[in-house]
Order: C-alpha cells, then sequence, then structure tokens
C-alpha cells in the first residue's frame, strides 16, 4: 500500500543523493554506477531513477556526459528538500521519512518563542526514520494563520515540502538550539528513549522568505542511533 505521505520516489532518490553529497560520501567529480546498475540496486526503474538524476543535474549537483556517465558537479552546493534537516545516522547518513501520529489545531505552548501573530498553531507530532530506523520524535507548530486547516492525509514527509507546494511559502532560513532534554510524554515504541528519558533535544524556529517568523519545533533524538550535524563552508 502507498504511503500517502511519502514524497514521490524521484524526490526521495535525488533528496538521499543530496545527503550523501553533502556528507562527503559522495565526493567531487565522482562517477555514479551505469545507470541500469544503480537503479537495481535502489529498487527503482531507470526512469524513475532518470528523473532523480535529472532534478539533480537542473540544481547543478550533477554532469550528465552522454557516453561516459554522470559524475558528482565540483564546487556544488548540495541543497534540496532536507537542506535544513540535521539529523544523520551515526554510522552513516540515511534518507529521512515520517510517520504522522497527530495534527490538532490547539492554543500554542506558553514557553515558545514568537512564531506568528495567531493565538493557536497546527501541532503535528511524527516518528522520524532515518534510513528506516527510528531516530527521532518531531513536535511542529505552525502558525494558525498560515493555514485554516490541516488535513492528515495531506501532509508530506518533508513539511517544508509542504509548506511550499500546498501553501505557497517556504522556509528560507531556520534557527536551532541544541542541548539535552527528556523524552517527552507521549513517547511510546518504536521510538528508543522511553517518556523522561533523556535524549538529544533540537529546538527550532523557522522564518519564512520574507523572514517572518511562522513555525517553531521541537526534535527529541535518540542519540544512540542520530547525531545533529552542521557544516559550515
Amino acid at each position: 500500500m502507498t504511503d500517502p505521505h511519502a514524497l514521490p520516489k524521484y524526490v526521495q532518490t535525488a533528496e538521499m543523493l543530496t545527503r550523501e553529497i553533502a556528507a562527503g560520501r559522495l565526493i567531487e567529480g565522482e562517477r555514479l554506477p551505469p545507470e541500469r546498475k544503480m537503479a537495481a540496486s535502489l529498487g527503482l526503474s531507470v526512469g524513475t531513477l532518470r528523473k532523480a538524476l535529472s532534478d539533480l543535474e537542473d540544481r547543478g549537483l550533477l554532469d550528465r556526459v552522454q557516453g561516459s556517465g554522470n559524475y558528482v558537479k565540483a564546487g556544488a552546493e548540495a541543497t534540496g528538500v532536507y537542506a535544513l534537516f540535521r539529523l544523520e545516522l551515526v554510522g552513516g547518513v540515511g534518507l529521512p521519512t515520517a510517520e504522522l501520529i497527530s495534527v490538532d489545531l490547539v492554543a500554542k505552548p506558553e514557553d515558545a518563542p514568537e512564531f506568528g501573530p495567531a493565538p493557536k498553531a497546527h501541532r503535528i507530532r511524527r516518528l522520524r526514520r532515518l534510513g528506516g530506523t527510528p531516530a527521532a520524535l518531531e513536535e511542529i507548530w505552525l502558525d494558525g494563520d498560515r493555514a485554516r486547516r490541516l488535513q492528515a492525509e495531506a501532509l508530506s514527509e518533508s513539511l517544508y515540502y509542504f509548506y511550499r507546494t500546498s501553501l505557497g511559502f517556504w522556509i528560507g532560513r531556520a534557527e536551532d538550539r541544541v542541548g539535552i532534554a527528556p523524552a517527552p510524554e507521549w513517547s511510546a515504541p518504536p521510538f528508543g528513549p522511553g517518556p523522561g528519558k533523556p535524549c538529544g533535544f533540537v529546538e527550532r524556529r523557522a522564518f519564512d522568505q520574507d523572514g517572518r517568523a511562522v513555525e517553531y519545533s521541537r526534535t527529541w533524538y535518540d542519540s544512540d542511533v542520530a547525531r545533529y550535524v552542521a557544516r559550515l563552508k
């Protein structure tokens, strides 16, 4: 059964490769495997893979040389749907996926920083996996003025992709504060740490393309599984 929240396969593949490039696991100038071999290894059709590679080429991450192959483009900056997603597997990178737990329109938390004018916000709780491994719990608060209501079946694995394609704005920058905090009371398997157990913790305030704060989020991550990684250039 198809997951209604999943990104299209070609987008998932493009994002997986983008994260591998950003992490330095695919180095500048490296030649990718032949397309048919690569598609088979990823369980994709050749057409889907080529659509993903075309997306990377359009973003300046790949040189596609007819008769020679596909090469990671030297000097390219690896940005994409998950450009602001900072969690990676301890032993690698891992494609992010998300499982929706709940979505509700409720009063904003009293201890949250300012993020938009509405007194209420859409609270989205999710389990985040990396490469299929449960890695984090997310609680995302989107200012209520940005949407009258959010339907669970319409939300994408990447909320930033959903904001851009469905709500007509995008996240231009974000501020993160990283520390340690107890897992929330709604923590449950398959996430490892139970309620109250210490976790890695990220608080984020995100701003739209015009510099307005529109979102506040809390992420609890299992430090045995994932790390927060920020690369500076």
